[in-house]
């Protein structure tokens, strides 16, 4: 039985008529009425084989049961398909069955019909959503497309306006440069009007000493008639600084004028004024000169402590150098009037009265040299290769003048004795917005304080911090460290990375009265 129904399966009889169906269900429109009725023959001869092979195994099943094997299931499923003389004739099919069968074949083609109309509905309305899903992205498309033409038009207006924009910067910056050589021409316009101003400020003080002597001069009752002829021989003097050689020249021409008061008392007109011109025209050097020095030093060297240290140490030289040429002036002034000096005045009068008037004898470029090589030889400051403390030169210049005409008073003002390291004297010096106010050390002084003997005219600024020290030297000094001024290249000289701000200390205070000092 076994071996029968393997048999069965491995013909795959089924399989054959179901293809058999498929092929007939897809050339049924394309078959004639004869072809379709000859293939459903067909395929009822190969039912009925198929019917046959079945029947025979299930007889083969029921007699391996024995007499009644299989009877039992026989009776309840194919009871009412088979006849009464089933196990001898084969039996057939009774009317009930037959109808019973069409019966449930018209419902299972219902099923299928209803199943049928689902799925094409299904389709139809995929297919509209499918068509829906088209029109938007043809929607899409069409934005993106219209996206991208407005995307183009943007490249393009922003490329023109860039080129604009290019033409208008290019327009700009040859304005920026014609602005910037404007300024450069006003500056140097504005230093000879400073120049200028400078000259007539130093006339009005001669016109006021001048002024000053009449007015002492008429107030005496001798000498009336010789106040003329002194007052004819005084004459200002040009701005310009005259040589040493002009001093010989000078003393021939030379005649004592005699005077009511002392030339070397402190209410002498002229120590007065002068005294005032200069503590003015110092200020003017601490707020204006110091910060333009600063500036210049600036584009040569970023370390803001040496830059100050520089702008000291040019002014401690300046009047070392002026004070030392005052007094080989002064010592050549006294011998050459020693020799015709009658009186009735002192040698040491007539010496003042004669500096007073010639204040304007001395060496300016030569002094201005010595302080540059004097600078050159400082182991405490430094400039890069390719710069020299020439840059400065203007400020140099300017604290030489003044620190000359300084030390050519009778009363002469002198800048107070300072080093690194000393303690804070708070009478001679204001500490800087930078410093450490707790500290007792001075690390570096920015600006020197003005003294009259031991009495403190104006205060200097210093920077105070902890742990300064005489040691702290910025660099070795060089052996074949140039000492002229006009050198372009040195050696080879460390530079801080570090860059501070411009400083603008407070400037010191002004005397309140024109013949008056004070301490500050």
């Amino acid at each position: 039985m076994a071996e029968s129904l393997r048999r069965l399966v491995n013909i795959g009889t089924f399989n054959v008529l179901q293809e058999k169906l498929e092929r007939w269900l897809g050339n049924y429109y394309i078959n004639t009425c004869d072809q379709n009725v000859a293939r459903c023959c067909e395929i009822i001869e190969l039912n009925a084989k198929v019917q046959g092979q079945l029947f025979k195994l299930l007889s083969v099943c029921a007699g391996e049961g024995g007499l009644y094997g299989g009877a039992s299931t026989i009776k309840s499923r194919l009871l009412p398909w088979l006849g009464q003389n089933f196990f001898t004739t084969g039996g057939s099919l009774t009317a009930d069955a037959s109808l019973g069968v069409i019966e449930e074949a018209s419902r299972k083609n219902r099923e299928i019909d209803e199943l049928q109309d689902t799925y094409e509905m299904s389709m139809q309305e995929l297919e509209a959503d499918l068509r829906a899903k088209e029109l938007e992205n043809q929607d899409l498309r069409d934005e993106l497309l219209e996206t991208k033409d407005s995307l183009n038009r943007s490249l393009r207006t922003s490329t023109s306006d860039k080129m604009l924009t290019e033409i208008e910067v290019r327009e700009l910056r040859r304005k920026l440069a014609a602005a910037e050589d404007e300024v450069r021409s006003l500056r140097t316009k504005a230093g000879l009007l400073s120049d200028y101003e400078i000259q007539v400020r130093r006339l009005r003080d001669d016109i006021a000493l001048l002024t000053g002597r009449r007015d002492a001069l008429l107030r005496t009752s001798t000498s009336v008639s010789t106040k003329d002829d002194s007052f004819t021989r005084l004459s200002v003097k040009d701005d310009t600084p005259s040589r040493s050689g002009d001093i010989y020249s000078s003393l021939d021409t030379y005649r004592y004028t005699p005077r009511v008061g002392s030339p070397l008392s402190m209410d002498d007109p002229v120590q007065r004024v002068r005294q005032q011109n200069l503590i003015s025209r110092w200020n003017d050097m601490f707020s204006q000169d110091r910060l333009d020095a600063m500036d210049t030093l600036r584009r040569f060297s970023d370390d803001y402590e040496n830059n100050q240290r520089i702008v000291f140490a040019a002014v401690q030289e300046a009047f070392s150098v002026a004070k030392l040429a005052f007094r080989q002036f002064k010592m050549k002034v006294r011998a050459n009037l020693a020799a015709t000096h009658l009186g009735p005045e002192t040698l040491e009068e007539a010496v003042q009265d004669y500096v007073n008037r010639n204040s304007d004898l001395y060496d300016l470029p030569g002094m201005v040299s010595d302080v540059i090589r004097a600078l050159n030889r400082n182991p405490k400051i430094f400039l890069p290769p390719d710069a020299t403390f020439a840059v400065i030169q203007p400020f140099i210049r300017e604290a030489v003048k003044i620190a000359w005409q300084m030390s050519a008073l009778a009363h002469p003002l002198d800048i107070a004795v300072a080093t690194d390291a000393e303690l804070y004297d708070s009478t001679k010096y204001r500490r800087s917005y930078d410093s450490e106010y707790t500290a007792p050390l001075v690390n570096h002084h920015i600006w020197a304080a003005l003294m009259q003997g031991a009495r403190v005219v104006m205060k200097g600024e210093s920077c105070t911090r902890r742990g300064a020290s005489l040691g702290s030297t910025r660099r070795s000094r060089s052996p074949t460290r140039s000492l002229s001024p006009s050198r372009s290249r040195s050696r080879s000289r460390s530079v801080s990375p570090a860059r501070r701000p411009r400083s603008r200390s407070p400037s010191p205070r002004r005397a309140t009265s024109p013949y008056t000092t004070e301490v500050y």
